[in-house]
């Protein structure tokens, strides 16, 4: 018996090191795909899926090659190649994929962010105005399409943002955002205030404040050239379908003022996947003093990887 029980840890041992070594393949896989959607996310503007001299020329790939080159932390290459930003990445796309199938439906997408985003954009996006999903399957974002709305999510400053936004308000397609398109999406925003006892803003008095923020040339639509030269337009948008960056901005948290003051060359996404990688690793380093302080082995604990 006892020779048994030998042999069968020993065969239990070799697959898990099997399991473990597919595990770091697909780790690695998905690390190189992600670098992949991040390059084609910045630099392919339209989308084809094919980049053009003149995009290569334009972007900043050469430079960021260089210095991926010539720094030996990865993660200090902060454009597309760091690490730490790609483990944001997925852990995020691992949080909400609850079932693991590697699809997140609208039901997923709505969760994202603490509920931060309302029904009507995220129908927006599973409408695929924005972006054609690439997934194949009718209401399922695979794991690409994800990498597309989290970064413009996190960085709404950024053109490749404003242009997925813009055309998720752009209710008509027409290339112009008119009163009554924003009007429509602030409504959930308006009733979610109301729900959460905030006190209610009335369209009005925030149309007023966009038309001051974004500066339109004419003041009747809002122009996708009229954000290329807004430095705000990321709280235009929070304030139309993201009530808790809304919420934020309004409080002016005087800790996020400040860091952006000390680290200006920083971008709200550097930003935003430095403190989720704090967050990540703080609970890690938390679970796994949890882990060897118990016997009992907690699956929903697992790291993604």
């Amino acid at each position: 018996m006892v020779s048994l029980y030998m042999s069968f840890c020993d065969h239990f041992n070799q697959i898990l090191n099997v399991i473990q070594y597919f595990l770091l393949l697909i780790q690695h896989c998905l690390s190189a795909e992600t670098v992949v959607y991040r390059i084609f996310y910045c630099l392919n503007r339209i989308g084809n899926g094919l980049l053009s001299l003149r995009e290569l020329k334009r972007g900043n790939l050469l430079d960021s090659l260089r210095h991926a080159d010539d720094e030996e932390d990865i993660n200090k290459v902060l454009r597309y190649f760091s690490y730490e930003h790609f483990y944001v990445i997925y852990c995020k796309f691992w949080e909400l994929d609850t079932d693991h199938d590697f699809f997140i439906d609208k039901e997923n997408l709505i969760k994202y962010g603490n509920h931060a985003l309302t029904y009507r954009i995220v129908d927006r996006i599973f409408s695929e105005v924005p972006r054609k999903f690439t997934s194949k399957i009718p209401g399922k974002m695979c794991y690409e399409d994800f990498v597309h709305f989290i970064l413009s999510e996190e960085d709404k400053s950024s053109e490749p943002s404003q242009d997925y936004w813009f055309k998720c308000i752009d209710l008509d397609g027409n290339g112009i955002l008119t009163h009554i398109e924003l009007q429509y999406f602030f409504e959930e925003q308006l009733h979610r205030m109301e729900c959460m006892a905030q006190e209610p803003v009335l369209f009005e008095d925030i149309l007023c404040q966009l038309v001051d923020m974004i500066g339109p040339e004419d003041d009747t639509f809002f122009t996708i050239k009229d954000f290329r030269r807004c430095k705000l337009s990321g709280h235009f948008f929070n304030v139309l379908f993201n009530l808790n960056k809304f919420m934020a901005f309004e409080s002016r948290d005087p800790f996020l003022i400040r860091q952006m003051r000390e680290e200006p060359s920083l971008t709200d996404w550097d930003r935003f996947a430095r403190r989720e990688y704090i967050r990540l690793a703080m609970e890690e380093d938390g679970e796994d003093a949890s882990n060897a302080s118990g016997d009992v082995w907690d699956e929903s604990l697992e790291s993604p990887f």
